[in-house]
């Protein structure tokens, strides 16, 4: 699973929206995120984060006409399992047993029917 470095506040919404969209645009990202901050952030400000996620490898763009198209080039389920790996690793190295003492703690508490769920999953 290739590691993808973390995304910033802004970056982690606007990827929220090129994921859920499928295709995005500046406008159409910008419009979905005028309601998010006071103020809304600007056409430019969301231009500048998705060329940014473009040099990243976090999307890819296309030109139509006079505007570009953007596309999620890592998938939402890829991004989320190698950035809970590294978190998760990283709390394991600053914290050992610690850690994972609370992790089976956590997991110890859940609905038996959620606990075997995961553990399905986990043997993928």
């Amino acid at each position: 699973m290739p590691t993808h470095p973390a995304l910033h506040e802004l970056e982690t919404k606007i990827m929220g929206e090129v994921w859920a969209q499928g295709e995005a645009t500046v406008r159409s990202v910008t419009d979905a995120l005028a309601d998010d901050a006071d103020p809304p952030r600007s056409y430019t400000t969301i231009l500048t984060v998705l060329q940014r996620l473009d040099r990243k490898g976090f999307v890819s763009r296309r030109r139509e006409g006079k505007k570009d198209i953007y596309v999620a080039a890592v998938p939402r389920e890829e991004y989320m399992q190698a950035r809970s790996e590294a978190e998760v690793d990283a709390l394991v190295d600053a914290y050992g047993d610690l850690a994972l003492t609370e992790f089976a703690r956590r997991f110890s508490q859940l609905d038996p029917a959620h606990r075997r769920a995961l553990q399905r999953r986990a043997r993928r």
